[in-house]
């Protein structure tokens, strides 16, 4: 298993690589806006798990154990952002999506993959969820803020 903060370096390598033929350390630094010496020190971390190949000042190359888990974790945030576009989430979806995926289990992703997947190919159920959403929003019901924000 690899951190939270592991997981978004592999994460944006995969997808750079996925647009891109040469992936420089500069590359995920711009990428992610963190330093060099960020980059450098997850991109070690990464290369001793067998998730990429890297020397200094070359680029850096994925593994199969690499670019496997990074299809994953890239799957993984399209399907959080898919769910919370599907129930109208009033937020920064990207944002919203990234605070989700590194503390969701498995099988709760793949219980909201089905769901994405079910409101895709129901649309009429989608609408009658937009509805209740929009009626509930209406009469002010459900779950006030403690904190007073509007």
């Amino acid at each position: 298993m690899l951190s939270p903060s592991l997981e978004d370096y592999l994460e944006e390598i995969y997808r750079f690589s996925m647009n891109h033929d040469v992936v420089r350390v500069s590359d995920i630094a711009a990428c992610l806006d963190v330093s060099l010496p960020s980059v450098s020190s997850a991109i070690r971390k990464l290369s001793r798990k067998d998730y990429l190949k890297y020397k200094k000042y070359k680029e850096l190359v994925l593994t199969d154990k690499g670019r496997r888990l990074g299809r994953f974790l890239v799957e993984r945030n399209r399907i959080l952002q898919d769910f919370l576009r599907i129930i109208q989430s009033e937020c920064d979806i990207p944002a919203e999506a990234e605070a989700m995926e590194h503390y969701l289990t498995l099988p709760t992703i793949r219980s909201i993959e089905n769901l994405v997947d079910f409101m895709s190919s129901h649309p009429e159920c989608h609408q009658k969820l937009i509805g209740f959403c929009l009626g509930r929003k209406k009469e002010v019901s459900g779950l006030a803020d403690g904190y007073g924000n509007i």
